[in-house]
């Protein structure tokens, strides 16, 4: 029997889905094939409409091992489990001559738990022992999403939170769901045999396609206890969120509250003594947070330094009282003790961590308005641990609309632990980066405007002229704006001053309701805009004339004062580098990258980018993040990108729009 062709099965594919074949595409597809046979590692950028999914699940699916994809938001997940595989696996089942099953999986806390649905949740001493389906009013919020999730239970077939719709508050839903320290086990828990997280797994562990998020993916590789079944090829989509979400997951964090509630869950299980060393030094621990000041701890302060040893001794007495102890008399004991171990564990990894020190580490403080002050850790850099944990045992292809910064693959390359493309070693991943391009005509479609005439933006946010700037760009658009602050404070001031200037055009402000009520209200009123900070730099897809200016307020740099991109800039410094380039510029031109990115997403899309920041046209680095973005026509002139806003805003509105 002749093995099908990869350009039929694509053609069956994209048929199926209804999309357009794209010779991007089907670079991709023979890349990603290729990569996979040779069991070599492979970096596509893809632009915006190319098909990327298709392009890696068709080969993926073809080559019949097992796939795990990773993606880093939840509607990509949804759009590959609910639309992209049943219609893909459809398409190729005649010429394959088998159907791929595929299935989701996510961390545990993502599914109800059956036995704190029917047993409760092991309260806290202080609240006391209640069940929070009785104590909650059926006429609360909190008790109505109560109920709501004890119906739901009897109907679901997954438990996955994201299938409830609508969905039900945090505090909801952690009344009914569980961590993996947290879990009693299936073989312990009475109701094993119908956990939907376990069942999850199972599925997991049948299927050839596996799709799951990057924090499970981040997960597998650094606790060391596999939570993905074995596969044999791994795809990353969404592929410049990696080493943030792996930094997240390898970041530890201590707070009074969180030690407090760890005092409060062991007490009732271990004898008087251990219980008041742990509270001792949760004492010890508070007093000094008092006094944190937010910033970077280059050496751990000699106070901060006993509180925590303290605090480590008293949490490992702890642990050990809890394994020897038992109590009967405490209702649910088990979950009761898997509860308290799992908190009493978090704050012993944390303080032991940070009081064993490591160079690879960087440690903080930060202070919150309304949480008070933590104290967190986190590695220096994850790019060792991914080119051991991710690039030594599979196939690996990282696939986004934004990889290649500044003209190539080496900056994000060098952030996953790859070296400079071509380099060869023996114990160095071989990897290969393509760009197959967009099927936009970026030049045609979009104008960068930078506003070259305006002031350096100054740290205090007082920038009168780019105001006013913005004010006249919305009005010579009609509308139709998407604004992408650096901050949350300049979204707000912005919001503030132009709803007084501009009543006529509706501004809607991140943060004021959900974003995904936001975007929807954004596109269905074409003389709508919206503000908002880091999450719509990156998550607004809105084609049409609904977003026909995008304005960046400045160029995106990380904090000064942030104690993680300042420490990881000194590091590269210090071994001979260019932090500024290798830190600060990398991370301003991927968010760059993805904010022009919300111009054009269909073909029939026009608009402007406009840069409210001088710098991108006037300081050296300017070229480096301007080739990071998509190649539009490029202008200082004000005069004549007015014009084409207007000329665009007519055209929509001849339109009907």
């Amino acid at each position: 029997m002749t093995k099908p062709s990869l350009p039929d099965l694509l053609h069956a594919a994209v048929a199926a889905v209804g999309g357009t074949e794209r010779p991007g595409q089907v670079t991709m597809a023979e890349a990603v094939a290729e990569a996979i046979d040779d069991n070599s590692h492979l970096l596509v950028q893809a632009g915006t409409g190319t098909g990327k999914s298709l392009g890696y699940l068709v080969p993926a699916l073809a080559h019949g091992e097992r796939v795990v994809v990773a993606t880093a938001t939840l509607a990509l997940q949804r759009q590959l489990v609910e639309r992209d595989l049943p219609r893909t696996v459809d398409a190729l089942h005649p010429q394959l001559r088998r159907r791929p099953q595929f299935a989701m999986l996510k961390g545990r806390s993502n599914y109800l738990c059956l036995h704190r649905l029917h047993e409760g949740v092991p309260q806290d001493e202080e609240e006391g022992l209640f069940d929070p389906f009785e104590a909650a009013a059926p006429t609360s919020k909190l008790g109505q999403d109560l109920i709501r999730l004890r119906d739901w239970a009897d109907e679901t077939e997954t438990g996955d939170r994201d299938d409830l719709t609508p969905g039900v508050s945090d505090r909801a839903w952690g009344q009914v769901s569980v961590s993996s320290r947290e879990c009693l086990g299936a073989s312990k828990c009475a109701y094993g045999a119908e956990c939907f997280a376990e069942a999850a797994r199972e599925r997991a562990k049948l299927a050839d396609v596996v799709v799951t998020n990057h924090a499970l993916l981040a997960i597998d590789a650094i606790e060391g206890a596999p939570v993905l079944p074995q596969h044999e090829v791994l795809i990353v989509d969404e592929a410049h969120e990696l080493v943030s979400r792996v930094t997240g997951v390898a970041t530890g964090e201590l707070t009074p509250g969180q030690v407090n509630r760890a005092v409060r869950r062991a007490a009732k299980l271990v004898d008087e003594k251990v219980a008041d060393q742990l509270q001792t030094a949760a004492e010890g621990f508070e007093r000094v947070m008092e006094l944190a000041l937010p910033g970077r701890l280059e050496e751990v302060p000699e106070d901060l330094a006993y509180a925590l040893m303290a605090l480590r001794d008293a949490a490992r007495a702890v642990i050990t009282a809890l394994g020897n102890t038992r109590d009967r008399s405490v209702q649910d004991e088990d979950a009761v003790r898997k509860q308290a171990m799992a908190s009493v564990e978090t704050v012993h990894g944390v303080a032991e961590r940070i009081t064993q020190g490591s160079e690879y580490d960087v440690v903080w403080y930060e202070r919150h308005d309304r949480f008070g002050a933590s104290l967190r850790v986190a590695p220096l850099s994850v790019s060792g641990l991914l080119r051991e944990k991710l690039f030594a045992e599979r196939s690996v292809v990282l696939a986004s609309a934004t990889l290649k910064l500044g003209g190539d693959f080496n900056g994000v390359g060098a952030s996953l632990g790859l070296a400079p493309e071509g380099t060869t070693g023996d114990d160095l991943p071989v990897w290969k980066g393509l760009d197959v391009g967009s099927p936009f005509d970026y030049p045609k479609q979009g104008i960068l405007y930078v506003a070259k005439h305006l002031e350096p933006p100054k740290r205090d946010n007082d920038r009168g002229d780019m105001l006013d700037e913005l004010t006249e760009l919305i009005q010579a658009a009609g509308g139709r704006t998407l604004g992408l602050f650096s901050s949350m404070r300049a979204a707000q001031l912005a919001a503030e001053e132009l709803r007084g200037r501009i009543p006529e055009f509706p501004i809607l402000l991140q943060g004021e309701d959900t974003l995904g009520e936001l975007i929807k209200n954004f596109s269905a009123d074409p003389r709508t805009c919206l503000f908002g900070t880091l999450s719509l730099w990156q998550g607004v897809d809105v084609p049409g004339a609904s977003c026909q200016l995008v304005v960046m307020d400045k160029i995106p740099f990380p904090r000064p004062d942030d104690p993680l991109m300042s420490a990881r800039q000194k590091a590269v410094e210090e071994a001979g580098g260019n932090g500024f380039m290798a830190v600060a510029a990398t991370h301003a031109a991927l968010l760059m990258a993805q904010g022009a990115g919300r111009l054009v997403r269909a073909t029939g899309d026009r608009g402007v980018v406009a840069v409210l920041d001088q710098r991108l046209a006037t300081k050296r680095y300017g070229s480096y993040l301007k080739a990071s973005m998509p190649d539009f026509w490029y202008t200082f002139d004000r005069n004549q990108v007015r014009k084409s806003l207007a000329a665009i805003d007519a055209k929509a509105k001849a339109d009907g729009v």
